[in-house]
């Protein structure tokens, strides 16, 4: 019984402040929506993959497979190395004369990442940016850089690219609806703690139980209200 008049007087407290509740998680999302969709600049992302490694032996003879397979495991091992190479100063600032970017080293680094791939000798190079041409055009630029570097750096016989990147269409961030349904849960959570806040802090007294608790006697009768249909 007393976990059911607690039940009843949470709801009361949220029956109360409801349009604190109701209001304050629109807002919140509106908010989130105005700056998702009119504030915050779309961030595209392209990304070009490469293998390298030394050419293939077209050979069908155990041996040579034996010593292909021990080449891919070193490619392996040497696969952060590479993404040093790529992300090389060096790199970057050819980059940078090639295609007449208007930025420093240190900005353009802040745009590339380079992935290598778990369990294969493939390097991923990706590269954001608010422009979609201009984030695939570095993209294929880093490649292009990066394949002269590290042939002259490691002596490798080539550097494969598997595919090109292209201007993407989509932007990676930010995600709008996410936003904005994160910002409606946050608000209404927000909005239940307000509530009880309030009541926490408001001391009038509003039922018998009230006058009991506060003067320690019990409450022999009520006199009802006949306005407004309540015990008052």
């Amino acid at each position: 019984m007393e976990e059911e008049m607690d039940l009843r007087q949470y709801w009361e407290v949220l029956r109360k402040h409801w349009v604190i509740i109701v209001v304050l998680p629109l807002i919140a999302a509106l908010t989130s929506g105005i700056i998702s969709f009119f504030i915050i600049k779309p961030v595209y992302q392209a990304s070009t993959t490469l293998i390298v490694g030394k050419k293939a032996l077209e050979s069908g003879q155990e041996a040579i497979q034996m010593l292909e397979n021990n080449v891919l495991q070193a490619n392996l091992q040497l696969a952060k190395t590479y993404a040093a190479i790529a992300q090389s100063r060096t790199v970057e600032q050819n980059v940078i004369n090639s295609l007449n970017l208007p930025m420093s080293i240190g900005g353009l680094d802040s745009l590339i990442s380079i992935n290598p791939v778990k369990t294969t000798e493939i390097l991923e190079i990706q590269v954001t940016n608010i422009n979609p041409e201009l984030a695939a055009a570095i993209a294929n630029a880093m490649a292009e850089e990066f394949s002269k570097a590290v042939i002259d750096i490691k002596k490798v016989d080539s550097v494969s690219i598997v595919d090109t990147a292209v201007t993407p269409v989509s932007p990676v961030k930010p995600n709008k609806k996410l936003n904005v349904l994160l910002a409606f849960v946050v608000g209404l959570m927000a909005a239940v703690g307000l509530a009880f806040l309030l009541e926490f802090l408001d001391n009038t007294i509003k039922t018998s139980s009230d006058v009991e608790e506060l003067l320690g006697i019990p409450v022999l009768g009520v006199i009802p209200n006949y306005q407004t249909g309540k015990q008052g």
